[in-house]
């Protein structure tokens, strides 16, 4: 289950329309996903805020009683009887369209942004490659190992720059998986710290700015340079992070 079939789903799963497999499933997701997870909240405080007892009213017996002695005492004349359905269904469809409005506006608020899903994407490799002693298929330190290892694993040939002399020496590379497709994974060290730099071909033309964000502790920078897209991610501190991409945005001399 990823973070588009959650968002697909979660309506359903707030309102308690799913079935058990699906709902397992959208609760697996939403306790390894912070973005998913905030969604579901926000929609259940909605949800809960919608069915409180101050939003109604409930008549009492009597004025009902009252209500339907009155009717039956004003019959309407057969002309206002034949127009009244087509009134009640002009009003559901009044009510219909304000309540698709109200769910449109309340998920648009609560979906996370594509830039946001791939961040997560991105934060979950790097903690990923953490958690299961896993940083590299190829661990080398020699650029000239890394690089030819990827031949013929990915349809591009990622830049792999020695930056040992400069304090970030390669640790290795290893094959990952991000924003639907097979992307590079270049590892860099920092004194007891490790930098995962996602590199992968750009959709669009052109260079972008960096784009610096944190998440859970973790600093990210994004940017795109030469048609390829870059994710670099660490837990270093904000000022060694952006050495590092200078580096590899403006190479080594």
């Amino acid at each position: 289950m990823n973070c588009a079939d959650t968002q697909d789903l979660l309506q359903g799963y707030v309102d308690g329309e799913l079935d058990l497999v699906r709902s397992l499933e959208i609760e697996q997701h939403l306790q390894d996903c912070a973005a998913c997870g905030r969604a579901q909240q926000n929609l259940q405080g909605l949800r809960t805020a919608l069915s409180a007892g101050t939003l109604y009213y409930t008549p009492p017996a009597q004025l009902q009683r009252r209500v339907q002695t009155a009717l039956r005492q004003t019959e309407p004349a057969p002309a206002l009887r034949r127009r009244l359905p087509w009134r009640l269904l002009n009003l559901s469809i009044a009510v219909a369209a304000v309540v698709i409005l109200a769910w449109s506006l309340v998920h648009n608020l609560t979906a996370p942004s594509a830039d946001d899903l791939l961040a997560q994407e991105v934060l979950a490799g790097h903690v990923r490659s953490l958690q299961a002693a896993h940083l590299a298929d190829v661990p080398s330190s020699d650029q000239h190992t890394v690089k030819p290892w990827f031949d013929g694993k990915l349809d591009f040939a990622p830049s792999v720059e020695d930056l040992a002399s400069r304090g970030f020496p390669l640790v290795g590379g290893r094959l990952d998986y991000l924003d639907n497709r097979p992307v590079a994974a270049l590892i860099y060290g920092r004194q007891k710290h490790y930098i995962n730099l996602f590199i992968w071909p750009a959709s669009a033309a052109g260079d972008s700015p960096t784009t610096a964000l944190t998440r859970q502790g973790y600093h990210l920078r994004h940017w795109s340079q030469v048609g390829m897209n870059y994710w670099a991610v660490s837990d270093l501190n904000n000022g060694e992070l952006e050495a590092f991409v200078h580096l590899i945005q403006n190479g080594t001399p």
